[in-house]
């Protein structure tokens, strides 16, 4: 291998996870074959320059990411993480298995609570959960789905075994990452990228648009979809108008909106149009002024009324984000058995439910050898490592427990698997997990092949979030056969269709920044 790799299967070593690009020994693993080979004609300034290409690359498209209030590249390595079609089978199964389940579980907790009356989970799971909300309890949302758009983590332990590590089905982001990854990775390792079956990402938006239009309430023969985003100052901005130029519908914002008779209309050029669906990007409690938040501005009054009524489909559902709960989450493998008479694909990391006596004890004698975690946070925030945890965080978490042990759950430490990553003048093992994203119609889950994979940039550490410094990987799912649809070297840049047909509602300046930042 090339002088990039000196020292690498020693760092790898150290780290005790299992390593996607090599096996111990430093053998390069057969799905890996080609990269391994076109890295090995490259040296640090070939790999430095491609490297700053993509960076630059990013930045003139937009493709940025807001941490500690800089606007940066979002940050692209060149090593691509390699999933064999055999693997990816698995995990194709397991994350459709797993959004079919809690598509069933929204349903019955906002309707007739079977699994709770059968025993399944206690009924203060979910009544106490955050997210759940009263407000859309007792009616099916037009379209009959609530999980349009999922995101699942999952991650992969020492032993090589895929594992789910949380549930993302309330406004699952970074898929616009994924996209941009693999058209900057065909140019960034064209060398690997042009000998390998690889399957491709570029039907995301079609999907995600035939899901929608499908799902729109009954009687629209040709629905009206739109974004409906925060604004210009949300991290993730990028990645709602990249979605509705690449679908060819309208971005707009709350004040673009209007509610009458239990219909949503947009003020356009040429007057008020009717919508039919709203991909919602706005967190629930932002949504609707009447319902939750009287002090939002992001969204517009009367959008849960009329979604109630069958007037407007909202995707994803408002209320779903009782099942990104972490305490749900552990009980995701009895949902799956409960609703679909099938022993899970993939199984949960190993968790803690701190409401139970015997395992907040547990816990608590085992801090520092433990990950906790807020069971409402996102992001990797309010996480505590225990090993990484100073006796003054740990003594400050213990109170936090005791005080509201239904607000935490504990994992074990889990050894992430690694993948090479630049890192200075070589590559060095970088801890990695993955987020596959699923569309739903009604009839069928799709999910994307590939998915998210993010970096934890920095050695040792095992966040991966963007919001906490983290980067990314183009994630590779491989063909078993040619005859599978496969990506072809280079394409063309896609054009983001530009929103000009909302009416401008006049502002002053310093009042939608408010708005927005809100």
């Amino acid at each position: 291998m090339s002088d990039l790799f000196q020292d690498y299967s020693e760092a790898a070593g150290r780290t005790g996870a299992y390593d996607e690009m090599f096996a111990p020994g430093q053998q390069a693993r057969d799905s890996y074959g080609q990269v391994a080979e076109a890295l090995r004609k490259l040296s640090l300034a070939d790999v430095s320059a491609r490297a700053d290409s993509m960076a630059r690359t990013f930045l003139d498209r937009g493709v940025t990411f807001d941490y500690a209030g800089e606007e940066r590249p979002f940050p692209l390595d060149i090593v691509p993480r390699v999933i064999p079609a055999a693997e990816w089978d698995v995990l194709e199964r397991g994350v459709a298995q797993r959004v079919r389940a809690l598509e069933a579980f929204l349903n019955d907790v906002y309707d007739k609570m079977t699994v709770v009356s059968d025993g399944v989970i206690p009924r203060q799971l979910v009544t106490t959960s955050a997210h759940f909300h009263r407000q859309v309890h007792g009616f099916e949302p037009a379209g009959g789905v609530r999980v349009h758009i999922s995101g699942i983590d999952v991650v992969r332990d020492a032993a090589g075994t895929f594992r789910v590590l949380e549930d993302n089905v309330r406004v699952p982001s970074g898929v616009s990452y994924v996209l941009e990854n693999r058209r900057a990775m065909a140019k960034g390792l064209p060398e690997a990228f042009g000998q390998q079956l690889i399957r491709p990402v570029e039907e995301y938006p079609r999907r995600l648009l035939s899901a929608l239009r499908k799902t729109a309430p009954a009687g629209v023969d040709d629905p009206t979809v739109v974004v409906l985003t925060p604004g210009v100052f949300n991290s993730a901005y990028f990645e709602h108008t990249l979605l509705a130029g690449l679908m060819g519908v309208e971005l707009v914002e709350g004040r673009d909106l209007i509610c009458r008779g239990n219909r949503v209309y947009m003020r356009t050029t040429a007057g008020e149009q009717r919508v039919d669906v709203i991909y919602k990007r706005i967190d629930d409690d932002f949504l609707d002024p009447l319902q939750f938040r009287s002090d939002s501005m992001l969204g517009c009054p009367g959008l849960v009324n009329a979604a109630r009524a069958g007037g407007v489909t909202i995707a994803n559902a408002v209320g779903n984000g009782v099942a990104d709960d972490k305490l749900v989450y552990s009980y995701v493998p009895d949902l799956i058995r409960y609703y679909l008479s099938e022993e899970p694909i993939i199984a949960n990391v190993d968790t803690y439910r701190l409401e139970e006596k015997e395992a907040r004890e547990y816990t608590l004698d085992n801090l520092a050898e433990l990950v906790v975690k807020p069971v409402d946070g996102s992001g990797g925030k309010g996480l505590v490592i225990g090993p990484d945890a100073s006796p003054d965080e740990l003594d400050a978490l213990r109170q936090r427990i005791i005080a509201d042990p239904r607000g935490w759950i504990a994992q074990p430490v889990l050894q992430l698997s690694t993948v090479p990553t630049l890192a200075g003048d070589k590559f060095g093992p970088r801890h990695v997990d993955l987020r596959p994203f699923a569309v739903n119609d009604g009839d069928n889950v799709w999910v994307l092949p590939g998915g998210l994979t993010r970096v934890a940039l920095k050695e040792g550490s095992l966040i991966v979030n963007s919001s906490q410094g983290g980067g990314s990987k183009d994630t590779w799912v491989l063909a078993d056969s040619p005859q599978m649809p496969v990506e072809t070297v280079p394409r063309q840049s896609v054009t983001v269709r530009e929103r000009v047909s909302v009416w401008p509602v006049e502002s002053n300046w310093r009042d939608r920044q408010s708005e927005q930042q809100q």
